[in-house]
């Protein structure tokens, strides 16, 4: 006969699987993710980022949308301390870790409709390129 606190833990774990626990830090919101491939034209590489997150609780298995969402906030949120408006995935995320290189490409130029245009001008800080 199973438990009811067994049921209890695996309900909370299927509900823990959903969630996003990473918020996004102020500035981060600023910060564009390009693609993977080459270095963007017109960019000076900042650095690097590496970033994790739990990718599974006890036996479950977190959703893989939901680790990658976490791994690119926490990358968008370390950006602005490395001076970088811009990140690129340097692979896809392994074991719930993830490596990002940091750009500063000088403009943020956000896609109509996303959340980054929503943003007011006076609230994103840009920096010059060569400057």
């Amino acid at each position: 006969m199973i438990r009811l606190s067994t049921i209890a833990l695996a309900a909370a774990l299927v509900l823990a699987g959903g969630c996003t626990w990473v918020k996004m830090a102020p500035g981060a919101s600023a910060v564009r993710v390009i693609g993977a491939g080459g270095p963007p034209a017109g960019c000076t590489r900042q650095g690097e980022i590496a970033v994790s997150v739990k990718d599974s609780v006890a036996f479950y298995e977190r959703n893989n949308l939901r680790v990658r969402e976490e791994l690119e906030t926490l990358a968008r949120n370390e950006a602005p301390g490395l001076q970088a408006d811009t990140i690129q995935p340097m692979g896809p995320p392994d074991g719930g870790e993830q490596r990002f290189t940091a750009y500063r490409c000088g403009s943020v130029t956000a896609v109509p409709g996303s959340a980054e245009s929503e943003i007011p001008h006076s609230a994103v800080q840009t920096y010059p390129v060569g400057g």
